[in-house]
């Protein structure tokens, strides 16, 4: 399988302004103008979005480590925090940890990447998004892994225990969705008019009308 090539945070400016066409025809050298629309679309979805450095795995003496890969360590980790709507460094660390352990892997840097996506591509505003967006990313890893279970079930006990575990979670999942939209909301309450009726003389009824004519 063919991996998408990365916008690196590093990735160093052009010494002369191109145009974006001629830049993503260097880079990607599209056949056809259709692949050149999706590579503009591409590339539009990428600069509204917060990208977030990439994590690499290390190994010493035979000690697993993740850390943030940019030139800069200081520079990346700062990015970092800001993909997870934070100005408190011990908060990013820690979350980052427990984003890397329930992807549970601490040597697979695919893996430690995809769960902290799901964490960024969220766009936390701040740390009680961020949490949220770390246990959405939890749940639907739980999922996917219960999913795939159920499909491999071979006996009737483990296709109901798998069967179960899966709805709970997906119930759960459409919940945080929920949650996450009622927070940022901020509890704003907006009216719905779904009609709005002009009698006689000018005076407008608004809201829900009745069959007789009255408002409910």
């Amino acid at each position: 399988m063919s991996k998408v090539v990365p916008i690196k945070a590093n990735q160093p400016l052009a010494a002369e302004p191109q145009s974006e066409e001629k830049m993503l025809a260097a880079i990607y050298r599209p056949t056809s103008q259709r692949e050149m629309k999706a590579l503009q679309k591409q590339h539009a979805r990428r600069q509204k979005t917060n990208l977030a450095p990439r994590l690499k795995v290390t190994t010493t003496n035979g000690k697993h480590s993740i850390a943030v890969d940019h030139d800069s360590g200081s520079v990346g980790f700062t990015m970092l925090m800001e993909a997870m709507g934070t100005a408190n460094a011990d908060f990013a660390q820690g979350l980052l940890n427990q984003i890397c352990n329930v992807s549970s892997t601490t040597t697979n840097e695919d893996a430690a990447n995809f769960a902290l996506s799901m964490v960024t591509g969220l766009e936390p505003r701040d740390q009680v998004e961020a949490m949220l967006a770390s246990q959405m990313a939890a749940i639907q890893l739980a999922t996917m892994t219960y999913a795939r279970r159920l499909a491999l079930a071979d006996n009737l006990i483990q296709l109901e225990s798998h069967e179960r575990a899966l709805n709970k979670l997906a119930r759960t999942f459409v919940g945080q969705v929920e949650a996450l939209k009622r927070y940022r909301s901020k509890g704003e309450q907006r009216v719905i008019v779904e009609r709005v009726t002009v009698e006689k003389g000018g005076q407008a009824i608004v809201g829900n009308v009745a069959n007789g004519g009255g408002t409910e």
